[in-house]
């Protein structure tokens, strides 16, 4: 069993949301998916800048989703 990490940044002065962003890499539990999500939400606010984030109020969100692992 894995995790896949899904973020979706948006803005809610527009009330939308960019296309959503699917983690290249898988995480092997829920726990160390949720860390990446929370730290990549800082990581990419800081990338984003003061300014873009106040203006346009945005916002991240993310979801762990588990994906089932098929036998072969």
């Amino acid at each position: 069993m894995s995790f896949i990490l899904t973020l979706f940044i948006c803005s809610y002065t527009a009330g939308t949301c960019l296309p959503p962003y699917q983690w290249p890499q898988t995480f092997p539990d829920a726990y160390s998916c949720m860390i990446a999500g929370n730290e990549q939400s800082i990581a990419k606010f800081k990338q984003l800048g003061v300014k873009p984030v106040n203006k346009h109020r945005m916002y991240i969100k993310f979801i762990c989703t588990e994906r089932k692992e098929t036998a072969l």
